[in-house]
């Protein structure tokens, strides 16, 4: 049995460990895949530390095999997110993808997917209350309650639903499976021993301890952090420069305008954020707005890297490479362990982002050639 998992670990806690346990308590032999994204985020934000670093402390966690989600689908919204990540995992020919969930009913899920796809008046729902001013994750909430009598409104149900949605759009053979979500996701105290990401990067800002949030090996690579805020000089920079914002992806007519205005009168990133956020659009949204601007990744771009073209190998186990080993005769697109030349223009990009990412480290160089090496055969790599 291989079982997938699709996340961003930023950083990897104990309610990432508690689902890695739970999977080996209930499918012993199994192969772990993580699909993982990189330096940057869905929120829109960076990854408080890189994505090599995720990497040796996935493997220290028990993950057999780990690749990577690319930028293009790393940053965007849950449809986007979830068609990368399950992709990869039918490529490589994974049998399950489990994911948290804070409601924990597969069919309930399912019934919901079923009722949204090719159903006209689902998306006239959601056209109607995007129009009355609701965000998009809203709209989809408020029709789905109109049409299934049920409410889905938090995170990890609304991704769960994007991920069934692409594994039945696709006629994928992958099954996907719940685990109970163990702590509230917009909690900001990071006093339980699992909490969420969200408290835990708050605390490390704040430069609160962290040590019962989450395994002793992940405390050394919580040195060097990346916090968006540190962004801000950049950001600033190219949108007092850019002549027109709005051909960035998923920046819409109007708010460019808006940002352009708001910018001068702003004198941080959580400032400006507090500016620009409306029922409309949400602070996530905004954030991807922001980074898309900031990297410089442009709607034609989006429009470019919309398939996934490559595996990018970032790490694995013993056990990982000889799964990798029996499968990837049948995987139909390249599986790159490492970067000699060009191979694909959406890992030429992958690579532009990395060198955004970089900015902020007293490791710029480094943190560039990282990109380069050959992660897979660490010493710390372990089964």
């Amino acid at each position: 049995m291989t079982i997938g998992i699709i996340a961003e670990y930023n950083p990897f806690h104990n309610g990432h460990l508690y689902q890695i346990e739970k999977i080996k308590e209930k499918y012993p032999d199994s192969t772990i895949v993580l699909v993982m994204s990189g330096n940057f985020t869905e929120r829109g934000e960076p990854s408080i530390i890189d994505k090599f670093k995720k990497a040796n402390i996935s493997l220290k966690a028990g993950i057999d095999l780990i690749v990577e989600l690319p930028f293009p689908f790393a940053t965007q919204s849950a449809d986007y997110f979830a068609y990368g990540g399950i992709t990869l995992l039918e490529k490589l020919k994974v049998d399950k993808v489990v994911f948290g969930s804070e409601s924990d009913n597969i069919n309930d899920l399912e019934e919901i997917v079923n009722a949204q796809l090719n159903n006209e008046e689902f998306d006239l729902l959601v056209h109607y209350y995007n129009k009355q001013g609701y965000n998009y994750p809203t709209s989809l909430s408020l029709a789905l309650k109109e049409l299934t009598g049920k409410v889905i409104d938090t995170p990890n149900d609304l991704l769960g639903i994007s991920y069934i949605k692409t594994i039945k759009k696709n006629n994928y053979k992958i099954i996907p499976e719940t685990i109970k979500r163990t702590n509230e996701y917009h909690n900001t105290n990071n006093s339980e021993s699992i909490s969420s990401a969200t408290s835990i990067r708050l605390a490390l800002q704040e430069g609160r301890d962290v040590k019962e949030n989450v395994p002793d090996y992940v405390i050394p690579y919580l040195t060097e952090l990346h916090f968006i805020e540190d962004y801000y000089p950049y950001l600033k920079y190219k949108i007092l420069t850019e002549k027109d914002l709005s051909i960035y992806q998923t920046v819409t007519e109007g708010i460019d305008q808006l940002m352009k205005k708001e910018i001068i009168n702003s004198n941080s990133y959580s400032e400006l954020l507090d500016k620009l956020k409306s029922k409309r659009y949400t602070q996530n949204k905004i954030q991807r707005m922001l980074l898309h601007i900031l990297v410089g990744f442009t709607k034609e771009d989006a429009k470019k890297y919309n398939n996934i073209s490559y595996i990018r190998l970032l790490g694995f186990s013993n056990k990982g490479r000889t799964y990798l080993n029996k499968v990837k005769k049948d995987i139909d697109i390249p599986i790159i362990s490492k970067i000699n030349r060009t191979k694909d223009p959406m890992l030429d990009f992958e690579i532009e982002t990395t060198k955004i990412y970089a900015l902020t480290s007293n490791s710029y160089k480094e943190l560039i050639e990282e990109e380069y090496k050959n992660h897979l055969n660490k010493e710390d790599n372990h089964d």
